[in-house]
């Protein structure tokens, strides 16, 4: 069973700091929905208030429609998984599952049986004998996530588990973590600084900035329609031309960025509706390194301009080529690894273009390179 949790204007207060500020937002019972952000964001703190580790200074957090003011952490319907795990070092795999289901006073018998079913579910059969210290990083998680659902929570909370995790292990567990989720079909509430982790699991991610919601939607909306500069530039890569309105015309914005002229595509508000943009205000426009491409492999006359290659990157299935205008602004362009670069030198001018439909413009803001 999954339940639903619904965050009503809440803002949480430490003295006169505001972690959290009127955040509102509902998660689907049997969603995977994640908190990205930069650390200090608010996005554990919201967690804390799900958990009912915190309460709310105002608005109220509701879980399948109950109202959780007053109502404690052992008291709710959730289990939370911390960063650093906190499993028994001296208990056995599966006494650390079927721990809770101790306290809660159920014969050594049916604790064991429970135990074992859940680490078949996360894929540790017959590792219910040994110690913690003899598994490894990712089985440690696996069993952290067993532990948790011994309880048969409505709502699972997870707080960055995954941090201290090398890049493979993560790559591998964020795969296992969904098909986990999947299988249990419970309702998950991730946090995560971590975009790659965000967009790999998730159903929905909910960006946070400075204790407030800068945009929630599905993963390629965060990605490809962004709401805001901070979004636009802290999820994924993108290069930001400032500039002033000239035109708009049928949701397309023709900015004027340094004596050029740059259209794209109006961007929407965390709403759903349209910026309402107005001729002569400073505006960003924004374009993914991976949109751009050399204006002698395109038709278009339009969105070109010029810069000198600085430095080419190889990332394996990526290069990055780094490149300056000629009024010195920062350029990536992104290409596939097999993209031939052998005439592309240090020093060499290229004319790059991209469309007005992989461009958009957002009303001026903080950038999360600020």
């Amino acid at each position: 069973m999954s339940a639903d949790v619904e965050l009503q204007g809440v803002s949480i207060a430490f003295g006169d700091f505001y972690a959290a500020k009127n955040v509102n937002v509902k998660i689907e019972a049997g969603e995977f929905f994640s908190f990205l952000g930069p650390s200090g964001c608010g996005k554990t703190t919201l967690l804390r208030a799900v958990s009912g580790f915190l309460e709310p200074s105002d608005g109220k957090v509701l879980i399948g429609g109950q109202d959780m003011s007053g109502i404690g952490p052992n008291k709710r319907p959730t289990a939370l998984i911390f960063q650093n795990l906190a499993l028994f070092p001296l208990m056995s795999v599966a006494d650390n599952i079927a721990f809770s289901l101790e306290v809660r006073g159920a014969s050594k018998q049916a604790r064991r049986k429970r135990a074992d079913e859940l680490l078949d579910l996360v894929a540790l059969s017959g590792q219910g004998d040994k110690k913690v210290h003899e598994l490894s990083g990712g089985q440690k998680q696996r069993v952290a996530i067993a532990r948790a659902l011994a309880v048969e929570p409505e709502v699972l909370l997870l707080d960055e588990p995954l941090s201290a995790l090398d890049l493979k292990l993560r790559q591998k567990m964020r795969t296992e973590l969904r098909a986990i989720q999947q299988r249990v079909g419970i309702t998950f509430i991730y946090i995560t600084h971590d975009q790659g982790e965000a967009l790999t699991m998730s159903d929905r991610v909910g960006v946070m900035n400075d204790g407030q919601l800068e945009q929630v939607g599905s993963c390629y909306e965060v990605y490809q329609a962004p709401s805001t500069p901070f979004v636009a530039t802290f999820v994924g890569e993108n290069n930001a031309f400032a500039g002033k309105v000239e035109k708009i015309s049928k949701g397309v914005a023709l900015v004027n960025v340094d004596g050029m002229s740059f259209s794209g595509a109006v961007g929407k508000t965390i709403e759903g509706d349209q910026h309402p943009l107005s001729v002569g205000e400073s505006v960003v426009l924004f374009v993914r390194p991976e949109s751009l491409t050399l204006a002698k492999d395109t038709k278009t006359t339009k969105n070109k301009f010029s810069a000198n290659i600085e430095t080419i990157e190889f990332e394996g299935n990526v290069k990055n080529i780094y490149l300056k205008t000629s009024t010195k602004k920062s350029i990536r362009f992104s290409v596939p690894s097999v993209f031939d670069t052998s005439g592309l030198n240090a020093g060499i001018k290229i004319d790059l273009a991209f469309s007005s439909e992989s461009a958009i413009v957002l009303p001026n803001g903080p950038l999360a390179l600020d």
